[in-house]
């Protein structure tokens, strides 16, 4: 299965792709799609246009982007909303599923803490994948939101599943813990 991650940025949007195999994750892309200065309108085309291009040519199965979080600035926070509705658009546009991560629930799911700092978050998905060196930072947060995804998929799946029997996650937020019924169950 093939996962891209995006970290929406007004200025950088990130983008990570992986490949998971099994139990094992492995490296295909990443980068950063600059929307530069400008007005607004041009520079969310520039996401769009870019995120549908990443889409087109690594032809994931899904993707996952991360939430917005409410800044001190509500301009800011406005404006990475902006952002991220034009990343949205694109993925959709390419008819993928997208899920959608808390930076505290990526930041959990690879570094094992949602209090990390970017440079932890670089350091563990230049390690969970293998990488000769550290990604950029914002590459490295869209790699971080596919490794998220990755291992959430499963237990998303198995919520989805819920009330066909019992069922445990075996990786992910949610491991160990079972479906019984269409609850979980520890």
């Amino acid at each position: 299965m093939i996962i891209l991650g995006i970290d929406p940025g007004l200025r950088t949007t990130g983008f990570g792709v992986i490949r998971k195999q099994g139990a094992k994750l492995y490296y295909v892309a990443s980068g950063t799609i600059k929307s530069g200065e400008g007005n607004l309108p041009a520079r969310l085309k520039v996401i769009l246009d870019g995120v549908a291009e990443v889409a087109r040519i690594y032809q994931p199965e899904c993707a996952a982007i991360e939430q917005v979080f409410v800044n001190v600035n509500p301009q800011s926070t406005l404006l990475l909303g902006q952002a991220r509705g034009a990343a949205i658009c694109a993925l959709v546009s390419a008819e993928l599923s997208v899920a959608e991560y808390s930076p505290t629930q990526v930041k959990q799911a690879v570094v094992g803490t949602g209090r990390a700092v970017k440079a932890q978050v670089q350091d563990m998905v230049a390690r969970l994948l293998s990488l000769p060196g550290l990604p950029g930072t914002d590459a490295a947060d869209a790699l971080g939101i596919a490794i998220c995804h990755a291992h959430s998929r499963e237990t998303l799946t198995l919520i989805a599943s819920a009330g066909q029997g019992t069922s445990t996650a075996k990786s992910g937020p949610l491991a160990g813990l079972r479906m019984k019924n269409g609850r979980l169950v520890g």
